[in-house]
């Protein structure tokens, strides 16, 4: 048997979601059986995403259950192994995410290779968040030459791999994002040709009509609200929209936000399309090898937000949500991980 602590769903927030919500317990593990292993996880991510599970609601993964660890994305090391497709040492993903240690089946685990790439990334730029970047914009917004594209939250874990997959691709590349260092990333090192500080333009769609004097193409939502506005307020005809997030309406307590333009949806012929990323997943094999090629050509760049210890994950997650990241979130739970 193996002591272990987990972060467990202690309450269904209302809001923006605090440190009452969650609560930090031990518990015993059982020996792993055939065909288990046990795992020390090194690390967790935190996501969006984890807010609307937190909701007793149907949707299109159940909702995560209270006084139990919620599921998420974690990168591990097997210490113990009774399956012949894993041994100890070996480096693996699995959404078993707010605990230091876990026992379950190998079947439910992704060995990793990270000869070439740090575990971590396999949490954002070569992972979830990745996919969910490549999926959105090739496949849903559908990137053509000649695209002018616009990404809200520019400086995150998706929007960046966003930004700078249509950069590589040759296209012009606007981004918003909130203060002046995540702008100046996002211009100086990412090179995108315009960057907006959505915090100090006293209106968005004025500022993306500047720097967008010829319409843009695409949009890559990952905001909602006024984001979405300006987007179509100055997209072109035909433009397509990305709808991967809306991060500044998860924790309203009060009405949404609504666009107040939506009418032109359909003089301007837009198509603005939602999906989720688990939907796309033949999409992985082509995404690992381009993020491959790309990396190996010292053509991608990525900020990592750390904070340390599992204890400290409910404040990541509350971060997340005030903004607080730079890049992707990640939860360090193993201080000897590298």
């Amino acid at each position: 048997m193996t002591s272990n602590h987990e972060i467990h769903l202690k309450n269904r927030p209302i809001g923006l979601p605090s440190r009452q919500d969650f609560e930090l317990v031990e518990v015993t593990l059982p020996t792993p059986g055939p065909n288990e292993v046990l795992v020390r996880n090194d690390w967790m991510s935190v996501d969006p995403a984890m807010r609307g599970r937190m909701h007793d609601i149907k949707s299109y993964k159940p909702p995560f259950q209270l006084d139990a660890a919620p599921e998420g994305p974690a990168v591990g090391r097997v210490i113990a192994s009774n399956d012949p497709s894993l041994k100890v040492g070996d480096i693996v993903y699995s959404e078993f995410g707010w605990r230091e240690i876990f026992v379950a089946p190998a079947s439910q685990l992704e060995k990793l290779n990270v000869e070439n790439i740090p575990p971590q990334a396999f949490l954002g730029i070569a992972g979830m968040p990745g996919l969910t970047a490549y999926v959105g914009l090739l496949r849903i917004a559908k990137l053509k030459e000649g695209d002018v594209v616009f990404v809200s939250a520019a400086s995150g874990a998706v929007g960046s791999l966003v930004c700078q997959i249509a950069k590589i691709k040759g296209h012009k590349v606007i981004g918003s994002a909130g203060g002046p260092e995540k702008c100046a990333y996002l211009k100086d090192e990412l090179g995108l040709d315009e960057v907006i500080d959505y915090k100090a333009v006293p209106s968005l769609t004025k500022a993306l009509a500047q720097a967008a004097p010829e319409g843009i193409d695409v949009y890559f939502d990952n905001v909602g609200g006024e984001h979405l506005q300006a987007a179509i307020a100055i997209a072109n005809r035909f433009a397509r929209f990305a709808i991967c997030g809306m991060i500044s309406q998860y924790n309203l307590t009060s009405a949404p936000y609504v666009p107040r333009n939506l009418v032109l949806i359909m003089g301007k012929a837009l198509r603005l399309q939602g999906y989720i990323v688990s939907f796309h997943n033949d999409m992985k094999p082509a995404f690992r090898k381009d993020i491959a090629q790309w990396h190996s050509q010292g053509k991608l760049k990525w900020k990592e937000t750390i904070i340390d210890g599992l204890d400290k994950a409910p404040d990541a997650l509350i971060g997340l949500f005030e903004g607080q990241n730079f890049g992707k979130m990640l939860v360090k739970l193993n201080p000897d991980a590298k």
